[in-house]
């Protein structure tokens, strides 16, 4: 089975920041989630709430858990509110469904991980997001 390395998360990470850094973001909070949803790497920027790296994780891991980007679930959300609510209480409230949180994949389809980015508005965090994942030679499905 296909893994992410720490040190692909870390560059992840590095080219999520970079990217946000270039657009002019608030700063962000990065985390990197394994097929399993546990925290592979995370990093917030200087001047980033504390409560951000919660909310970077639950964007990701709903993301992970569901096999579904955060802005199909956002969709998924505005047109059937009834799924999303469960799915929420079935994962013990641990996601957040909006753009920011974005499948990780390798290039055979299989899915690697998830990457949650919050700081900015949900669709810049999702800009910055993508940049990271294909920076690295992997796809983002956001």
């Amino acid at each position: 089975m296909a893994e992410l390395s720490l040190s692909r998360s870390k560059r992840i990470i590095n080219a999520t920041l970079t990217r946000g850094k270039a657009l002019g973001l608030n700063p962000l909070s990065v985390v990197v989630l394994d097929s399993g949803g546990h925290v592979k790497a995370f990093e917030r920027q200087d001047g980033a709430s504390p409560g951000r790296f919660a909310i970077a994780q639950a964007k990701a891991y709903g993301v992970v858990m569901l096999g579904m980007p955060g802005s199909a679930q956002m969709t998924r959300a505005e047109a059937q509110p009834y799924f999303i609510v469960t799915a929420n209480a079935a994962l013990d409230g641990k996601m957040i469904p909006v753009p920011g949180g974005v499948l990780i994949q390798n290039e055979s389809g299989h899915t690697l991980g998830a990457l949650g980015v919050t700081g900015d508005t949900s669709d810049n965090d999702l800009l910055a997001a993508i940049a990271g994942i294909e920076a690295v030679g992997l796809i983002a499905i956001g």
